[in-house]
């Protein structure tokens, strides 16, 4: 039996904590600055980017937890590690959002009907003031999001306030020229509506890998008929595919030899396979004889 982990590698996300933390920092000082003059001009649409940069906030304050507990972890108890973590992290980033466009919706319906009075002026400023820190914190997540889940759905919270940030520039410049106060929840709609797929897609790539799903790109039959017509292979059984965390799946099969064949030439074989055509980095690998007994294929 061989297991191919390198337990000593450091997560996606881990290495790219500098930068998230610098976009936390950012954001959570900018919030609570966009929070006070939406309160103060009565913006829903200002409100709403706050509401949305809040998650960016929260969403990045759970990612450094996730990657930091991650980093500490153990395999007295958490023999993975806690690399699930930054998963949780996304699936939670996702119930966030879905709140905060529901939320925005809901108010948006209320003032329809009555539109308060909005002041223009200081929402166009901080709106402007708001576009240029997403644009910042846009470009230092950017990268990790290719590589980490947990950045992906922190990297998407700031894209889709980035755009929300010009949607309340446009709101503002409107309402000065023309005063329609209908414009700031149609905006505020808008956000909502904008959150929503985006959202959708991140949680569901999150329950993807937290039910263990074999990775979607990935042709499981594929992987079958390959170990399967390795020289001396004569039966794959119990093959399982999973993903651990971005950018690190995971694999274990029984692979069944004929008696005599070198079990360490085909337990390397399998190996270099798994790795260089399918990508799959840590695989634990079962070698038995096929004159061995007691070892029945499971279907669970």
């Amino acid at each position: 039996m061989s297991g191919d982990h390198n337990h000593a590698s450091l997560s996606a996300g881990a290495r790219h904590k500098g930068p998230l933390l610098a976009a936390f920092v950012l954001l959570g000082v900018f919030m609570a600055v966009e929070v006070a003059t939406g309160l103060i001009a009565n913006s829903l649409a200002l409100l709403s980017d706050a509401g949305h940069m809040l998650t960016d906030v929260i969403g990045l304050g759970m990612a450094l937890a996730a990657i930091q507990l991650a980093e500490r972890s153990t395999r007295t108890h958490h023999t993975f590690g806690l690399y699930r973590l930054e998963i949780l992290a996304a699936l939670a980033n996702a119930i966030l959002l879905f709140g905060v466009a529901i939320y925005v919706l809901y108010e948006a319906a209320q003032r329809f009907s009555e539109a308060p009075e909005v002041l223009a002026a200081p929402i166009l400023i901080v709106a402007v003031l708001g576009l240029a820190v997403n644009l910042v914190a846009f470009a230092l997540l950017r990268q990790g999001s290719k590589e980490s889940l947990n950045l992906e759905g922190a990297y998407l919270e700031v894209l889709s306030d980035t755009i929300g940030s010009v949607g309340v520039i446009v709101a503002a410049i409107l309402l000065q020229l023309t005063g329609w106060t209908w414009i700031d929840p149609v905006v505020g709609v808008g956000i909502g509506l904008f959150i929503l797929p985006r959202t959708w897609r991140l949680g569901a790539k999150a329950v993807r890998i937290l039910v263990q799903a074999a990775p979607p790109e990935l042709d499981l039959d594929a992987v079958h008929a390959a170990l399967a017509a390795l020289p001396g292979v004569t039966d794959v059984h119990d093959l399982h595919v999973w993903t651990l965390t971005s950018d690190m799946e995971v694999a274990s099969a029984h692979l069944m030899v004929r008696t005599g064949v070198d079990t360490h030439s085909v337990l390397d074989q399998a190996r270099a396979l798994l790795a260089d055509e399918h990508e799959i980095a840590h695989a634990t690998l079962q070698v038995e004889p096929e004159d061995h007994e007691g070892c029945a294929d499971l279907h669970w």
